[in-house]
């Protein structure tokens, strides 16, 4: 199963702290509005996702369709597929993408340990 590119996105309390933070473990802006309460940052492959206000926990995110830069790939397994799979395996879909669509939708699962994770596709 390709889930698509790996993140972790952190709810901060201060983003401006947060980021001034991460930079000093070498991470660097790649994307995202500070203004807005958010922003996506690298260090080699290593991307994290800073969020303030936006949601309660940490949330392990994967972008099918994206590289690691998120450049759009030419093939890829569509968001809609991945959640039926998973669901044809039993796992509980929190939130469910629109199966009657195309293009964007995401959909949340949680591990047995109550972590949320994102699947979000983005082209």
């Amino acid at each position: 199963m390709q889930l698509g590119t790996f993140s972790v996105s952190l709810s901060v309390k201060d983003i401006k702290v947060s980021k001034a933070f991460y930079e000093k473990l070498g991470y660097v802006v790649f994307h995202g509005d500070i203004d807005q309460n958010w922003l996506i940052m690298k260090n080699e492959t290593s991307t994290i996702g800073l969020f303030q206000g936006m949601f309660e926990k940490n949330i392990l995110t994967f972008n099918p369709g994206w590289d690691e830069n998120a450049h759009p790939l030419k093939s890829f397994t569509d968001v809609k597929e991945l959640q039926k799979q998973l669901k044809s395996k039993g796992i509980e879909i929190v939130t469910e993408a629109d199966e009657s669509t195309m293009g964007p939708a995401n959909f949340v699962i949680t591990d047995p340990d109550g972590n949320p994770i994102l699947i979000d596709q983005h082209v």
